[in-house]
């Protein structure tokens, strides 16, 4: 069977690399999935024991779930593919599935597919603050004021996690998923990893790359994180003009069909009409069914709703719902909507796909947030003439901002490990130059960038350019000759 490597930042010592020999020696018990979707595609799961600190494998363990779809193709097999759908947060159990549906030409037949929710998530050994609201992403709001109450909030939002912290939280880290992962492959026998990432698991397989570089095989990173921006105020404050560039295309459109959707026939229009919201909402929230949007949360809701130019129909039908309840003319939300507020404003988690209080646990306990709110107050203020609608949103302060400091160093990522690196120009999320940045620091890369498409998730775009550049590499491990620019069909 292969070793499990420490990584280069963790103890090496030979009592510490023996502690280890109970996990690697480890027997997995594969069953059901309990899962429709998985059982349905011929799954099984299993849990995996892990050390919570690597730097202690003698003591405490926690549980890291993981599924696996066996290879279809079992003569020309290639070996596992450990996928992660982001986040950080996001459940993987069942993404192995909903990759090979999302995009059926890909050759993953030819590998056994390993789905994982990673430490903190899902049905691994989770982190449960007991937050009364769904998320922390909220903007700052229209004034000093409105800011203070924010402040307040993502304060109590921390207090929360490491009041019922049992000595997890300082562990739950982008490091430890990287080892685990490592650990599962072990497991498996196998000598490398195959991976598929997306969003914040392009920064986990870069990790994976820098921390175990001789256990790395083919990998695709689709709209990347850069790590030399990763945290939680810089990369998400890239996010501001995409949004809004996002929004612009988003009014163009409604403002083509302003008899169906009534917010005006210009984009300026229609722009006014979601600024009014705003400046509405922060005078007094507007009920829409049974929530109160108020000026902290309208602009989430847009976020939410401008990702995906496949998708403008929903964004643009959500906001005469929104206009409607300002005029007190709305008695339900539309069932879209009604999730949005509801995965937003309350805290229900049964069916999340994401878990925000252990995607907060692994920002934070990655990367040092500046302290000061005044910092953050700032940086709103700068970013109104330009961004006046998201600004406030991304450049608004975190629970990270009264967090503990990591007990790691963040991974300084720059190595030539040859991966294929998948970013959308106009990716609202994943800025275009996170993907640039990403390119520049892993030298062996190859960059193709899927023009003038609104999307986070390139890999969902049909593109014959892009699907033959994905297909070879899975199939043969061939990277293009240089970096390529494709279309979307």
């Amino acid at each position: 069977m292969a070793g499990i490597g420490i990584a280069r930042t963790a103890p090496k010592d030979p009592p510490v690399a023996a502690a280890l020999d109970r996990f690697t020696q480890q027997q997995l018990e594969w069953g059901p999935c309990e899962s429709d979707l998985l059982d349905r595609a011929g799954a099984q799961c299993a849990n995996v024991t892990v050390p919570l600190d690597y730097a202690e494998p003698r003591g405490r363990t926690i549980s890291v779930a993981i599924s696996r779809v066996r290879a279809t193709d079992p003569t020309h097999r290639r070996g596992i593919l450990l996928s992660n759908p982001g986040g950080p947060g996001g459940r993987g159990l069942d993404l192995p599935v909903r990759l090979s549906r999302a995009a059926p030409s890909y050759p993953w037949g030819l590998y056994d597919l390993i789905g994982m929710d990673p430490r903190g998530v899902g049905r691994s050994t989770p982190v449960d603050c007991g937050w009364p609201i769904g998320d922390s992403f909220q903007s700052a709001g229209a004034d000093l004021a409105r800011f203070g109450e924010s402040v307040a909030t993502q304060a109590d939002l921390a207090a929360r996690c490491l009041a019922t912290d049992n000595g997890m939280l300082p562990h739950v880290t982008t490091r430890n998923t990287a080892r685990d992962i490592d650990l599962i492959r072990t497991l498996l026998g196998e000598d490398r990893i195959n991976y598929f990432g997306m969003s914040y698991g392009t920064y986990l397989g870069a990790v994976f790359t820098q921390m175990f570089p001789d256990r790395t095989d083919r990998m695709v990173l689709d709209s990347a994180v850069d790590p030399a921006r990763y945290g939680s105020d810089v990369m998400i404050q890239d996010q501001g003009a995409p949004l809004e560039e996002a929004l612009d295309a988003l009014a163009d459109w409604t403002a083509a069909r302003a008899d169906q959707y009534r917010l005006g026939t210009t984009r300026s229009d229609v722009r006014a009409v979601v600024s009014g919201l705003i400046e509405q909402a922060a005078r007094q929230p507007i009920r829409v069914g049974a929530y109160g949007v108020d000026d902290h949360w309208l602009p989430s809701v847009l976020f939410g709703y401008v990702q995906d130019s496949r998708h403008f129909e929903d964004a643009a039908n959500a906001i005469r719902q929104i206009a409607d309840a300002a005029a007190g003319q709305l008695a339900e939300p539309s069932a879209d909507l009604e999730q949005m507020l509801s995965g937003l404003l309350t805290a229900t988690k049964d069916d999340a796909l994401a878990s925000v209080e252990s995607s907060t646990a692994v920002v934070c306990g990655d990367v040092s947030a500046p302290r000061d709110p005044a910092w953050y107050w700032r940086n709103v203020e700068a970013s109104r003439a330009g961004q006046p609608v998201f600004g406030p949103l991304v450049n608004n302060i975190s629970p990270c901002a009264f967090w503990p400091a990591p007990v790691e160093p963040r991974v300084e990522v720059h190595n030539a490990t040859p991966v294929l690196i998948l970013q959308a120009t106009g990716d609202p999320i994943a800025a275009y130059q996170e993907g640039v940045g990403l390119h520049r620091t892993m030298t062996g890369s190859r960059l193709v960038t899927l023009q003038d498409v609104i999307v986070h998730g390139v890999f969902t775009i049909p593109s014959s350019c892009v699907s033959q550049v994905v297909d070879t590499y899975l199939r043969d491990g061939g990277l293009p000759a240089a970096d390529l620019t494709c279309r979307a069909e």
